[in-house]
């Protein structure tokens, strides 16, 4: 296991949810953390800025560089990687972690919303990536860590959110080409995922409320990416992991921590059979 100490982490979509939380574990570490994402002022109905966790960080004992992006703005991605690199001296990791969320049926699906979901999610990935690789490739142990899916060609995953799912997929395409062609540079490019939902936002707002009581807490999501975030990245590259099953070979047992309110059964997260 490598330690994050005075390593630089690049999180997107870092001001709430599963980015804070890593950002959070990260900074226990003693990490460096760049908190990448939207929200620079309070938000009427959701928690958190770029800044209060920044604050947070600090109190966990990193040190955090606020910077307010829309990773579909290529000139403010380059301009945020830049400033990332002159404040902290390089990047070492990559956490692709902002995303949007959007479910619906294709003739319910206007293509403003496509548009949005695709440029957030497969591209914001792609132009994030690739600002950052440059800079990783001087890292002695750089990772790229996507929050995307497992490649499962089962329909089912298709017919009732179909560009949601194009999105999400465009993401781990990004993982699955990346990883091959980064290998010889040392770079780990892998994806994570979660086996049941996610007591986040994204969750509050698009679904029932008997789904955030079915869910996990994302520090779960963040204990995943640290074990991966760790691990040696010439060793450790290509893979599609579920955080549970990261876990498990890691020691964990007891997921009972986990969970919202561990007497409802969980409920299991889209694209996994």
């Amino acid at each position: 296991m490598q330690s994050l100490k005075d390593k630089v982490i690049f999180i997107t979509g870092a001001s709430r949810g599963i980015g804070r939380e890593i950002a959070l574990r990260c900074a226990r570490d003693g990490a460096k953390v760049i908190i990448a994402a939207k929200t620079d002022q309070p938000h009427p109905k959701l928690e958190g800025t770029i800044h209060t966790v920044a604050e947070e960080v600090e109190a966990a004992g990193g040190k955090a560089l606020a910077l307010q992006l829309d990773i579909r703005d290529d000139n403010k991605v380059i301009e945020c990687v830049e400033k990332a690199v002159s404040t902290f001296g390089g990047i070492d990791v990559l956490v692709n972690n902002a995303s949007a969320i959007f479910i619906a049926h294709t003739l319910e699906t206007p293509m403003k919303r496509y548009d949005l979901i695709n440029s957030v999610n497969a591209r914001g990935t792609f132009i994030c990536s690739q600002a950052c690789i440059p800079h990783l490739k001087k890292s002695s142990n750089p990772h790229i860590l996507t929050l995307s899916p497992p490649l499962n060609m089962n329909p089912k995953w298709f017919k009732d959110n179909l560009a949601y799912t194009m999105s999400k997929y465009g993401m781990s395409m990004c993982t699955l080409g990346m990883s091959e062609e980064f290998r010889s540079d040392g770079i780990a490019v892998n994806s994570l995922w979660p086996k049941t939902t996610i007591a986040t936002a994204a969750i509050e707002v698009n679904f029932p409320k008997q789904i955030m009581q079915a869910s996990r807490k994302p520090s779960i999501m963040a204990d995943a990416a640290h074990a991966i975030l760790t691990s040696d990245s010439r060793q450790t590259t290509g893979n599609f992991f579920i955080d549970e099953d990261l876990l498990r070979t890691r020691g964990v047992s007891d997921f009972s921590q986990y969970a919202v309110n561990p007497s409802v059964p969980l409920m299991q997260d889209f694209f996994l059979n």
